[in-house]
């Protein structure tokens, strides 16, 4: 692949000024490259495409069945592009911003009980070997800090160390964060720290001596235990455990201040898909301490 020059200038803006991840580039490459063939198949040059072109090729996206959603991930890579191009001079306007977005199907977080995160450590707690103590040190981690799971695959060998009450974790962009810590989730590190192998630099590390461990082996361990649980593996994942932190951090009181902060998101508009969760404490709240509703159920 021969990346075009202003895209690979962009790309490496991503990584030097905002700190994004390898797998963020790639996607931002992936999307940018589709657009620069079809563009060049027109005889443009994506750096110069204007607004029809954009809207050319979103409809082509639809007409060769790419979700909404896929194409709303699209034009914002394209957006984020020409926002670039224009921060640098390379052009005056940006032929993105007259370009509806595709309407996106609202979708709620998907997450699980606190009967059945109860279950998963119990099933946990059973498991022997190394995968035992990846399977628990894994779960008292994700669902008592909300962590993604780059973040949680990236953790030193050293985190969770020591009585601190706290965890400094640096995310999205660079983004610094502090998320409080639990006894259980301590002693899970700790007893998987146990059984390092000499040279591990990573909490979770992977086959290699000195590598973390792949997401892909991470969520295998995850699958296996879900079925244990006699969960449904496909409704386990490291971001389903981030969600349910989150919904039962709500539904026990929390605010979405507090909950933003926790998980690090830099708009609190990204951490609003979780108030469906307020809604029902708050229905809840006025059937049990409305007089109406107490009529009702006295009827």
């Amino acid at each position: 692949m021969v990346i075009e020059q202003h895209v690979e200038a962009f790309l490496e803006m991503l990584a030097a000024e905002r700190g994004a991840s390898r797998n963020t580039i790639l996607a931002y490459l992936g999307d940018l490259d589709d657009f620069a063939e079809f563009c060049k198949a027109r005889g443009a040059v994506v750096h110069r495409a204007d607004r029809f072109a954009v809207g050319e090729y979103l409809s082509s996206l639809a007409a060769n069945g790419l979700t909404a959603r896929s194409q709303a991930r699209k034009l914002s890579a394209l957006r984020q592009f020409h926002l670039f191009l224009i921060r640098d001079g390379l052009r005056e306007d940006d032929p993105t911003d007259q370009v509806s977005a595709p309407r996106l199907a609202r979708s709620l977080p998907k997450f699980l009980t606190e009967a059945e995160v109860d279950r998963l450590l119990a099933k946990a707690a059973e498991m022997q070997g190394r995968a035992g103590l990846i399977a628990r040190a894994g779960l008292e981690i994700l669902y008592a800090t909300g962590l993604r799971v780059s973040e949680l695959l990236g953790l030193a060998a050293s985190a969770l160390s020591g009585d601190a009450a706290v965890l400094l974790v640096k995310g999205k962009g660079g983004r610094e964060r502090i998320v409080p810590l639990s006894d259980a989730a301590r002693n899970a590190a700790a007893a998987l720290r146990a059984e390092h192998r000499k040279g591990e630099k990573f909490l979770f590390p992977g086959r290699t001596t000195g590598h973390a461990m792949t997401r892909q082996g991470f969520a295998l361990v995850l699958k296996r235990l879900a079925t244990r649980a006699a969960i449904d593996p496909a409704r386990l994942s490291p971001h389903v455990l981030r969600h349910s932190f989150a919904s039962h951090l709500l539904a026990h009181g929390a605010d979405l201040r507090s909950l933003q902060m926790l998980l690090g998101h830099a708009d609190i508009a990204t951490t609003q898909i979780y108030t469906h969760v307020l809604t029902e404490r708050l229905q809840a709240l006025v059937e049990a301490n409305h007089p109406l509703a107490r009529e009702i159920t006295r009827d």
